[in-house]
């Protein structure tokens, strides 16, 4: 039998077996669904599997007579976690996404519907096994319903951001409506994983975020120091060089002012969008719950707006779009009678105060998005001894490009452009 190293064992695809499959459609249709067969079927592309491999399985199976199909997207630990030291905290968030689906979002979305509003946009959930270092999860195919990614390329414009922002709203408006249901509590002491998080596991994690973070800031720093009108930019790149996680570890510490539930990882990958006959935006889904975490919403509102849009868009309009994100998290306050713990203004400071937490995950994902898939990294199936070669290739990617690609050289300038035009 190959052991967890072997290369023909990294494929967790093959951890799926039958029993999981009838566990996830008898949640989703009925103890009275047959299952007739099953098959695996990838859909994602090189460099879109970061912490989890995410496939799907199309079924065949049988319900009062009638053969039907169906397909659930299916979420998997890559079963390389060993070799780098990260089974522990692979299996964390597992525990932590299950968790959500079925402990938080149901409270979340009985706050939101007992007041006359829509639950959060997510996936249904099905099944989880939490087999060590096989963990899977099975969640409604989204594609079924016409959703789709937004090509990571052109970014955000202000109507899909809106959407978003519209749903972030609902989900940090609704965990205060649900803290107010036993306010003496701690809100993240009234589940058992949300409290786990990256930084539980701090010597592996402030490896991985400095090694994540290394190749891109250094090719920045190097790029823009002989740019002019970038020099505070690149000052900037250098300052922050090899200390992300500490960055970002301030920018997590909490403040009961700002206290809710935010999804913790909301960027273009991790969101679906469906669209009318006229090619607009009109529904979004949240994916990849699985960074979870009770922080201010400034963290979530700074990851989006920083990596979805252009800097010239987001400069240009983000005290609107924030105004917009007001209004809804007011609203659902309003609707469950209770009041806004924070002014727009205050908002308004708070997502300054945390700009640098925009800043660097921008910074990392802007080569990512704008990069050909060929390029990706394979973060998934990396090895340690080619973990520095890894980044030394995503440094040189991103010179090449700034150096080849006009499109990717305003959108990487452009993060920046709060730093050199305050």
């Amino acid at each position: 039998m190959a052991s967890a190293g072997d290369a023909e064992a990294a494929r967790p695809q093959e951890n799926i077996t039958e029993a999981h499959v009838k566990a996830a459609l008898t949640a989703d249709k009925g103890s009275e669904a047959d299952l007739v067969s099953w098959s695996v079927k990838d859909f994602t592309n090189k460099g879109d599997n970061y912490a989890t491999v995410v496939t799907s399985v199309s079924v065949k199976f049988s319900l009062a007579g009638q053969e039907q199909t169906t397909s659930y997207a299916v979420k998997l630990n890559p079963n390389r976690a060993v070799e780098l030291g990260m089974s522990d905290f692979l299996s964390a968030i597992f525990k932590k996404e299950s968790e959500f689906f079925q402990d938080i979002l149901p409270l979340l979305n009985a706050e939101l519907t007992v007041n006359g509003r829509q639950g959060l946009r997510v996936a249904k959930w099905f099944y989880t096994s939490f087999e060590k270092d096989k963990e899977m999860i099975f969640l409604e195919d989204l594609r079924l319903r016409g959703f789709k990614m937004l090509d990571s390329k052109k970014g955000m414009d202000l109507a899909h951001a809106t959407l978003v922002l519209q749903e972030l709203g609902k989900l940090h408006a609704a965990s205060l409506l649900l803290k107010a249901t036993a306010p003496e509590q701690d809100l993240a002491d009234r589940f058992t994983h949300i409290k786990v998080d990256w930084m539980s596991f701090p010597d592996i994690a402030k490896k991985m975020f400095n090694d994540m973070f290394s190749g891109p800031m250094a090719a920045g720093e190097e790029m823009l120091r002989d740019i002019e009108g970038y020099e505070v930019a690149a000052q900037w790149l250098a300052k922050h060089n090899n200390n992300f996680a500490d960055i970002l570890l301030r920018h997590l510490d909490r403040n009961p002012k700002f206290d809710v539930i935010c999804h913790g990882d909301c960027w273009n990958n991790n969101l679906l969008f469906r669209y009318n006959e006229d090619g607009d935006p009109v529904e979004v889904m949240l994916l990849d719950l699985q960074l979870n975490r009770v922080a201010s919403p400034a963290t979530d509102l700074n990851y989006l707006l920083y990596t979805g849009l252009h800097g010239d868009i987001r400069k240009a309009n983000w005290r609107d779009l924030l105004s917009f994100y007001y209004d809804t998290f007011r609203g659902v306050m309003e609707a469950g009678g209770r009041d806004m713990p924070f002014t727009l203004e205050e908002l308004h400071q708070e997502y300054r105060d945390k700009m640098d937490y925009g800043l660097l995950f921008a910074t990392m994902s802007v080569t990512i998005q704008m990069g050909k898939a060929e390029d990706s990294p394979d973060i998934i199936n990396i090895k340690e001894e080619d973990v520095p070669k890894m980044f030394e290739d995503s440094r040189q990617n991103t010179i090449k490009m700034m150096e080849n690609n006009q499109i990717f050289r305003s959108r990487f300038l452009a993060v920046f452009v709060d730093l050199i035009q305050p």
